[in-house]
């Protein structure tokens, strides 16, 4: 069971509540992160104030920020410890306390130095999860079972194809409108994270997954959202969620199958079909290769198995 956490109106006073504020505005609009990144470092800090008003005694202020200690970060960091949380999401709240306390020093309203000596605990190695091709088709053959309505059916059909045949995040998909996705043309534009964009081909496949929802789609004006909802706004990724875990459980499979699996497939088939390092990273919108190493590791494994299964030497 989730542990819940005191407010920021009960853990810090009004002028450190102010500044988280301004702070995650900051990270929103001028960093530009998503809303998603921006949503969990924001948390990341509520968890720490919860974390400092027990730890302290007292309501959480400018002066208490100021002269927190070394022991007093790494207290949280053993806190945290005990409440097996993971090493990437240690990290990433230790991320969060530097770029607040720099923002904190930036902006003139106070100055700790100990907190950049924090260390962040070395992730974990995990690989992605894809789905084999014949699974993956089985998948969004599957999608339109779910859904009460039948456009509802062909939405979540469209959207799984995208995810799949493009390669696209699910809030990057989410977010694209109607006029976004192009009548006509072999590849169309998306914003990823921090703003970027690039390049997405369109297969076939995809045209004729969207064309077809389009043509059940209650609004299908310009300005309206691509994908929607039961109340006709735009598709939360919590009903996404949802979706894909029902059925999951209706196929029998694991909980790595999630829509962002049908993104890791993307990448890992393109590879394993002889595609290049490179033009995949400029696909998924990885700003360092390394990200899209990743990748190649699971390919690696797969022409491992197909080696001892077929080389008629490797018994």
């Amino acid at each position: 069971m989730t542990e819940e956490y005191n407010p920021l109106s009960v853990t810090a006073n009004l002028e450190v509540q102010e500044s988280i504020n301004q702070w995650y505005a900051h990270l929103v609009s001028t960093r530009r992160l998503s809303k998603l990144t921006g949503e969990s470092y924001f948390l990341d800090i509520k968890t720490f104030c919860h974390f400092l008003y027990q730890h302290l005694g007292e309501v959480i202020s400018f002066a208490a920020l100021k002269n927190l200690k070394i022991t007093d970060f790494r207290s949280f960091l053993a806190w945290r410890v005990d409440c097996n949380i993971s090493r990437s999401s240690m990290a990433r709240e230790v991320s969060a306390l530097k770029n607040y306390f720099k923002f904190l020093m930036r902006s003139g309203l106070l100055e700790n130095a100990y907190v950049m000596a924090l260390h962040s605990p070395k992730a974990g190695k995990t690989l992605p999860h894809p789905l084999s091709a014949k699974d993956a088709k089985l998948f969004l053959d599957k999608a339109r079972s779910i859904p009460k309505h039948e456009w509802e059916g062909w939405r979540d059909k469209a959207l799984y194809t995208l995810l799949y045949g493009c390669g696209l995040r699910i809030h990057e998909a989410l977010s694209l409108n109607v006029g976004d996705f192009p009548a006509t043309g072999d590849a169309f534009v998306i914003t990823g994270k921090g703003g970027k964009q690039r390049l997405v081909p369109v297969l076939p496949a995809v045209r004729r997954a969207i064309q077809t929802y389009m043509n059940h789609h209650p609004n299908p004006t310009q300005g309206t959202p691509l994908f929607i909802g039961g109340w006709g706004k735009r598709l939360n990724a919590g009903v996404v969620q949802r979706n894909v875990r029902t059925l999951r459980k209706l196929l029998g499979w694991p909980d790595t199958v999630t829509p962002h699996a049908l993104r890791h497939s993307f990448a890992t088939h393109l590879l394993e079909g002889g595609g290049d390092l490179r033009t995949v990273q400029e696909l998924l919108g990885h700003s360092s290769l390394s990200a899209t190493q990743k990748y190649t590791e699971i390919t690696t494994e797969h022409l491992e198995r197909v080696y001892q299964k077929a080389h008629p030497r490797a018994h």
